[in-house]
């Protein structure tokens, strides 16, 4: 047992190398633009080691996601999403709603975004959030719920309406 603790910890030695200068702006530089964002950042010709790197860097961070898509046969994308300005943005337009009584439309998004949205959402329950369109106009449209979604979950098992 303590043989393979000695030896993993030799293997991260080996294989965690310090960050180059190119990285720490490239990070320093996602992270400014993430601050106040709701829009992804898309990274491509990225080296394997850099998007490690970079996965690494925000894995611990709870307010961004990173994910990475392939886009060719040796391409990737790597994707880091604002979660936390997400949500609140999301949560924002809801108040929107709810106080103008009128729908709201949101930009259009992309599934893993709207996937976001809907669970800041999915708890609220003056309002009530679809996803409307095909391909790259999906989006999402935000409503207030007049009786709530609870009061109409009682009307159909009474069967009033």
């Amino acid at each position: 047992m303590e043989r393979k603790t000695r030896e993993r910890r030799e293997f991260k030695k080996r294989h965690t190398e310090p960050m180059d200068e190119k990285m720490v702006r490239l990070i320093a530089k996602i992270r400014t633009d993430l601050c106040d964002s709701i829009i992804p950042i898309s990274l491509t010709r990225l080296s394997p080691f850099e998007r490690k790197q970079i996965h690494r860097e925000f894995d611990r961070d709870p307010s961004v996601t990173t994910k990475t898509y392939r886009i060719g046969e040796e391409e990737y994308e790597l994707r880091l999403y604002p979660v936390t300005n997400l949500r609140k943005y999301a949560e924002k337009k809801a108040e929107e709603a709810i106080q103008s009584g009128q729908k709201v439309v949101l930009p259009h998004m992309s599934s893993y975004e709207r996937f976001i949205v809907h669970e800041a959402l999915k708890n609220n329950e003056a309002i009530k959030a679809n996803s409307y369109g095909e391909g790259d106009d999906r989006h999402i449209e935000i409503e207030p719920e007049l009786f709530g979604r609870g009061l109409r979950k009682i009307m159909k098992k009474i069967k009033l309406f």
